[in-house]
């Protein structure tokens, strides 16, 4: 756990992120995340890109775009996964369940240009443990 974790002080871009996230307003979600990204430079660095990437690829499934939506979803495992069990108050492998479960169609298609219509039931959300102060 690192003191971030401990003491439930969260960056508050990455808070809005959240917000923003749990919205649905993923566009405006990726803007905030990428905003800590850019000037962020430790440890957490990838994991921010994989909140990101995870934004983005639901951002690009509620437009309709399967395949972007597909090529982000294989990607955000890649960053996000050695970050587990936990980080920064995210249960990393509940989350990619969620992920997973919500982009399951989208994983599995061949097609370039398929019609999957998104569950909005099955939308991923975050929640911090710790919650923030």
């Amino acid at each position: 756990m690192d003191a971030a974790e401990s003491t439930a002080d969260y960056e508050p871009l990455y808070l809005d992120g959240i917000a923003k996230f749990n919205a649905c307003d993923y566009y405006e979600c990726h803007e905030v995340w990428e905003e800590l990204w850019t000037e962020y430079r430790g440890p957490s660095r990838k994991f921010y890109q994989g909140l990101i990437q995870a934004a983005v690829a639901l951002y690009h499934f509620g437009n309709g775009n399967i395949r972007g939506a597909r090529k982000l979803h294989a990607s955000v495992h890649g960053y996000l996964e050695p970050y587990a069990p936990k980080h920064l108050g995210i249960d990393i492998g509940g989350f990619l369940a969620a992920f997973d479960t919500c982009l399951a169609e989208v994983a599995a298609s061949k097609e370039d240009y398929p019609d999957i219509p998104l569950d909005p039931e099955l939308l991923p959300e975050i929640h911090l443990d710790p919650p923030p102060r």
